[in-house]
């Protein structure tokens, strides 16, 4: 039985900004396809939970999402928390970073990184 679940169902979205960045560091860093991009949460920040954002291995309790060609293992506990998030690439003078924008979020840092529910 495979774990892997439609992109139709996938609780975050990507910009084509996001997607054209994350393409370009898998590519860099050489990612082998073992690997995929962990979406979900900790614990921490100056609002309570700190979004996490990086290629890792899949983990016991992961659900894997194929979106827009990126292997995308999220924790099933921090779906609830991200649903309808959508993550942006921003490439300006004033900011430069991956940008996280979810409905779910009561309150957010000043730097964005951080989010209370």
């Amino acid at each position: 039985m495979s774990n892997t679940v439609d992109t139709a169902f996938a609780p975050v979205t990507f910009t084509e900004g996001a997607l054209k960045e994350l393409f370009k560091l898998k590519d860099q860093q050489e990612i082998s396809d073992d690997f995929g991009l962990r979406v979900g949460v900790e614990g921490g920040g100056c609002s309570g939970m700190n979004y996490v954002l990086g290629f890792d291995q899949k983990k016991e309790g992961d659900q894997e999402f194929i979106i827009n060609g990126i292997k995308v293992f999220m924790h099933k506990a921090h779906q609830m928390y991200l649903l309808g998030m959508q993550v942006d690439w921003q490439d300006g003078l004033n900011s430069r970073g991956f940008t996280f924008s979810n409905p779910n979020a009561a309150s957010t840092c000043g730097c964005g990184t951080s989010f209370s529910v």
